[in-house]
């Protein structure tokens, strides 16, 4: 790791709040690189993923320049075999555009950036960053946040976290904890975070 160039992952599972604490990063002098967005931007920017695509799925894929979603998640949720064809398309791309990204904010003066992924270990992000910060959350508030913020059922909401990377599994992988459970203060743990990595909240060096 280049001791004065630090990329951190930034990661937690659905209602963890991983966004919010990548939000106040950011009003912390860090760049985050939203790679859930960034990944659906390049789908239909990016010739070498619209390509594959096509020839992966057919034309169909496309309807007037954007993503056929029904038939994309028809694909992609009948087998974990699918799933992956479509991330071994995609996430490579993710990966190079995060790559040049951090490298611009860089060269613009930044000596922290961050990218945020769900999936960061599912999807290997974990190898381009030199430290990971997993947002956790009480498995009950997780819920709770994620019903209310999608009008949707307990047990649905439970079927997505199933779905996802087991916590213990991020917590023992992962160099950075942040307790998100409404408690604990987050401002507090963004500065030992900071204290951390050899930085102040304005994202220099400490001496």
């Amino acid at each position: 790791m280049n001791c004065n160039l630090i990329k951190l992952g930034i990661t937690g599972g659905i209602g963890s709040g991983k966004s919010f604490f990548s939000n106040l990063l950011r009003a912390n002098g860090v760049p985050v690189f939203d790679s859930d967005s960034e990944a659906k931007k390049l789908m239909v920017s990016d010739e070498s993923i619209i390509f594959a695509l096509k020839a992966l799925l057919g034309d169909g894929v496309y309807v007037d320049g954007k993503i056929n979603k029904p038939m994309l998640a028809s694909y992609i949720f009948s087998s974990s075999d699918n799933a992956e064809k479509i991330n071994s398309i995609v996430h490579p791309c993710v990966k190079k555009a995060f790559l040049a990204w951090a490298d611009e904010c860089f060269r613009s003066g930044h000596n922290i950036v961050a990218i945020e992924s769900a999936i960061l270990f599912e999807s290997g992000f974990n190898d381009i960053v030199d430290k990971v910060v997993m947002v956790h959350a009480p498995f009950e508030v997780r819920v709770s946040r994620v019903m209310e913020r999608d009008n949707t059922s307990k047990e649905k909401v439970m079927e997505r976290i199933k779905s996802q990377m087991d916590d213990e599994r991020k917590l023992s992988l992962s160099d950075f904890v942040i307790e998100n459970d409404g408690v604990k203060s987050l401002e507090e743990q963004t500065d030992m975070l900071f204290s951390g990595l050899g930085r102040i909240k304005d994202n220099q060096y400490l001496v």
